[in-house]
């Protein structure tokens, strides 16, 4: 009888080559939560959790951002390197952790903002503002600004290179026009985009993987919409008008970023229905 693959697999602990711990570096993973307050504030390792959580969640969404992207901006179809419905199946994946992160903040919000006051002054001048991931996002995402890299500050040489590049690839917006095009749609400027998209709604039979694609990413944009909603109210729930950690106008400045849209043709067509 021929054995099966996983036949050859050492499974159960007499195994003995791989742990859950080490499999997850759960070593490294958890000596990773440092608190900066002395004596240590209870909910300094709440904040440091999340924020960490929301790191880890930004760097699957760059994976499947990423992959959505290159099989968007493939340029030959036919070798296997577009596949639109694991595309809109990332896309549903990325809605369903863009929920996650919005929902982290009521875990957030657990911490009252007398309790946060006894760290906050520790973390100055480090900000969110610096994630390098959630602007690696915005940029993939379409919603590019080069600005951002001379209002960073302490920029490591290869976080610099990562948001260089991230202004210099193609965008998931990019790949989307990408593929209207390559279906036979006049994509020549925004005007004619736009009529494009709305053959596309009302022959949506006819066009379902394009129809369902302009749908996934304005879930995606909808989502980031909530999260930035969402993150003002709770830092004005937390130190009210008070400055960022960074030096920013704290809620001010997040409320004039609620505006922002990273598909705005794709919000106006509902206008154009």
């Amino acid at each position: 009888m021929n054995a099966t693959p996983e036949s050859f697999v050492s499974f159960g602990e007499d195994g003995a080559q791989l742990t859950y711990g080490s499999y997850l570096r759960l070593g490294q993973l958890l000596d990773s939560q440092h608190l900066e307050s002395d004596p240590p504030a209870h909910d300094e390792l709440l904040f440091i959790t999340i924020h960490q959580v929301y790191e880890l969640w930004f760097k699957q969404l760059l994976h499947e951002a990423g992959t959505v992207r290159d099989a968007l901006v493939a340029t030959d179809s036919a070798s296997g390197g577009r596949d639109l419905w694991f595309c809109r199946h990332l896309l549903t994946r990325m809605h369903v952790i863009e929920r996650t992160l919005v929902g982290q903040i009521d875990v957030l919000e657990t911490m009252t903002p007398q309790d946060f006051l006894q760290f906050r002054q520790r973390l100055a001048p480090a900000s969110g503002f610096q994630s390098v991931q959630f602007r690696e996002l915005e940029f993939l995402s379409g919603a590019k600004d080069a600005g951002y890299l001379d209002r960073f500050k302490g920029l490591t040489d290869h976080e610099q290179r990562r948001l260089e590049q991230r202004l210099a690839e193609p965008t998931l917006w990019d790949g989307f026009v990408h593929v209207v095009a390559e279906a036979g749609l006049d994509t020549s400027d925004d005007v004619a985009l736009t009529a494009s998209l709305r053959h596309v709604a009302h022959h949506r039979s006819e066009y379902s993987d394009l129809w369902g694609l302009a749908e996934g990413l304005l879930q995606h944009d909808e989502l980031a919409a909530a999260w930035r909603a969402r993150h003002v109210v709770m830092v004005e729930r937390m130190i009210g008008a008070k400055t960022g950690t960074g030096g920013s106008s704290g809620a001010e400045y997040l409320r004039g970023r609620l505006a922002m849209k990273y598909y705005p043709l794709l919000w106006e067509l509902r206008s154009a229905l």
